[in-house]
């Protein structure tokens, strides 16, 4: 069965999740939260929706601009390796919290980890990253957006 594709039923609040995009990231540069990292950290949260099509993409994407062939092989298994500094995994800890946010409810003490190494600044940043990828995640899932070699 042929789904509705949201991008082209509803292209005006297709357009605002692209300016909220948009505006997280300027929140992630503001924050010095490396573009490459970003990338992982959507990509991490894509996985654990099972978004093909953002998994693809930000896998991708971490690729263009830098970020190691380890590292994004590693990033499902990022609690086992030493390839992430302390406020990356903060960050990862963070990203898979609110993903799973139903689960568990974004524990407290999860939070005070980060809050005990990242600034507010990158606190900020790395929400919205996980609130917008988390959006785009069920826009693709819903619209079954092909992903195909």
């Amino acid at each position: 069965m042929q789904r509705i594709n949201l991008s082209k039923t509803a292209p005006e609040l297709y357009k605002t999740v692209i300016e909220l995009e948009n505006l997280s990231m300027q929140k992630v540069q503001q924050a010095g939260i490396e573009i490459g990292f970003s990338h992982l950290l959507k990509l991490r949260a894509s996985q654990i929706n099972q978004c093909a099509f953002c998994v693809r993409m930000h896998t991708q994407d971490a690729i263009k601009v830098g970020e190691s062939l380890d590292r994004i092989a590693l990033i499902s298994a990022w609690r086992e390796s030493e390839y992430f500094s302390v406020k990356e995994r903060a960050a990862l800890t963070l990203i898979e919290e609110i993903t799973l946010i139903a689960q568990q409810h974004f524990p407290d003490a999860a939070y005070e980890q980060a809050a005990n190494v990242l600034s507010s600044d990158e606190i900020t940043a790395i929400e919205w990253i996980a609130i917008v990828i988390n959006t785009w995640n069920r826009i693709a899932i819903s619209s079954q957006y092909k992903v195909a070699p």
